[in-house]
């Protein structure tokens, strides 16, 4: 690594932080607990795909990521998802000079299985780098950063075909490892019951396989599980496809009570959950892990690039480095399914305003009209980032997610969602003061800067711009942060 590259990301990761400590001055101090939801500032690391993040009993978040040398296991850690962004990242294993576990080092993950810290990890060997398969290290270390680290050596029994992205959960009491594997001319997903955090026993139990079009762009790949378990169902996320643009993230489901080894309890969603989004600018969202952020709401971690490359003209995904771990929440329809909405862009991630008097129901926009509603499917309408004011930088914004440079604003009095036209009347129009809930303290209230004494709130199902005199209205101009 030469020396300006190095001074480039100190740069950038002391700009994160200043981005990060100005967005906290905006959304205000910490409120009290449930009041509003955690927010992250994107991307999390340059330069680290495959990312996993374990949040461990110890109070300290866990990542560990593929470096684009493909030549080492490196991990960091921090009490806090965001202060993974700048925690001191160090070498925990390095690959073998020859032989087996000499080449192409990927996808790590880490976890702690009945007092142990384990790593799983793909390589392949230096006289053959496709060679490629799963890999255990094992730590009693109390801190993994420290190690030593001792090497189980392959996921036994030993596959006998290029196989990576090795994972295990628990689920009613019985562990499971999972993986991808290559088969015919298909990458799928196996599941297996493990004996110990190296060890499966039984024939593998294939759970997927690519059948789509949107998961056989540049290759037939399933890849890269992982699990969530909530609401009475195993949730399986893969990532598909070619691992440039056209990467996606796709969903596996099953019920609680289901023989997860028989193929016939899992379901395949027939469209990406996660994919590119010009708009956001982010493409080939991929390889995700979940966790816990520090408010108890579901996170999910993943990596993407800022710019659209596909195979071909000499675009080979795997020589650019440039992909970067990347956080936001995940949110739960009424259905209990998981909505990951879509990647969104770089900084502040995006909250969503629920209404106080009625819970259910979250503002977003339709037709740029913005308005209440329930089960907003469409995550993305219901989702806004919380910037400085347009007008005012000591106000706030509201900045549509999946509508880069369009802004919550008030125009005769009804509130919509449009495109800044850089005028002083849209910016003073986009310009809120945030105070505390009208008719909850620990939520908020946004008072126009130009109307002072007028809220943004809700009536017959759409938003206006009025004053609130009494409980009522004071109650439908008040909005949870989630």
């Amino acid at each position: 690594m030469t020396r300006p590259q190095l001074t480039y990301r100190s740069w950038a990761t002391a700009l994160a932080a200043l981005v990060t400590a100005a967005a906290t001055a905006l959304i205000g101090p910490a409120a009290p607990a449930q009041a509003a939801a955690v927010t992250f500032t994107n991307p999390l690391a340059e330069q680290r795909a495959d990312p996993h993040v374990y949040r461990h009993t110890d109070g300290y978040y866990y990542l560990t990521a593929t470096v684009p040398e493909y030549d080492r296991i490196v991990l960091r850690r921090a009490t806090t998802l965001q202060g993974l962004a700048t925690a001191t990242e160090r070498v925990i294993w390095r690959r073998h000079g020859s032989g087996e576990m000499g080449a192409h080092i990927w996808a790590p993950e880490i976890h702690f299985i009945d007092g142990r810290w384990y790593v799983y990890f793909a390589a392949g060997r230096t006289e053959d780098i496709w060679a490629i398969r799963p890999y255990v290290l094992e730590s009693s270390a109390a801190n993994p950063l420290d190690g030593p680290w001792v090497e189980r050596g392959q996921l036994q029994p030993a596959r006998s075909s290029f196989s990576l992205d090795a994972t295990t959960f628990v689920h009613n009491g019985v562990r499971y490892l999972a993986w991808a594997e290559y088969a015919g001319s298909n990458s799928n997903i196996y599941l297996a019951r493990a004996v110990n955090p190296w060890t499966y026993t039984g024939t593998p139990a294939l759970i997927a396989t690519p059948t789509y079009a949107w998961e056989t762009r540049g290759y037939r790949v399933n890849e890269g599980p992982a699990v969530l378990i909530r609401n009475g169902r195993v949730f399986m996320t893969y990532s598909a496809s070619a691992t440039d643009a056209s990467y996606a993230v796709g969903l596996l489901t099953a019920a609680a009570g289901s023989d997860l080894l028989n193929p016939a309890s899992w379901s395949k969603r027939a469209t990406p959950v996660l994919a590119s989004d010009g708009r956001t600018g982010q493409w080939g969202p991929g390889h995700n892990s979940f966790t816990v952020a520090e408010d108890g709401s579901d996170v999910i971690v993943y990596h993407s690039r800022n710019y659209e490359r596909y195979l071909g003209n000499g675009y080979d995904p795997l020589s650019d480095p440039n992909r970067r771990t990347r956080i936001q929440r995940v949110y739960w329809n009424a259905d209990g399914t998981p909505n990951f909405g879509v990647p969104v862009p770089d900084g502040l991630t995006p909250v969503r305003l629920r209404s106080h008097d009625l819970p259910d129901r979250y503002l977003r926009h339709w037709e740029f009209r913005a308005r209440l509603e329930p089960n907003v499917t469409n995550l993305a309408d219901s989702q806004f980032r919380i910037v400085a004011g347009l007008s005012n930088a000591s106000a706030i914004s509201l900045e549509s997610t999946n509508y880069p440079g369009y802004y919550l604003r008030h125009r005769n009095h009804q509130v919509w969602v449009e495109r800044s036209d850089g005028s002083a009347l849209f910016r003073q129009d986009a310009t809120f003061t945030r105070r505390a809930g009208l008719a909850d303290a620990t939520k908020v209230s946004l008072e126009s800067v130009n109307f002072p004494g007028q809220y943004v709130r809700h009536r017959d199902g759409l938003l206006y711009l009025e004053a609130v005199p009494d409980a009522a209205g004071r109650a439908s101009a008040t909005f949870a942060l989630d």
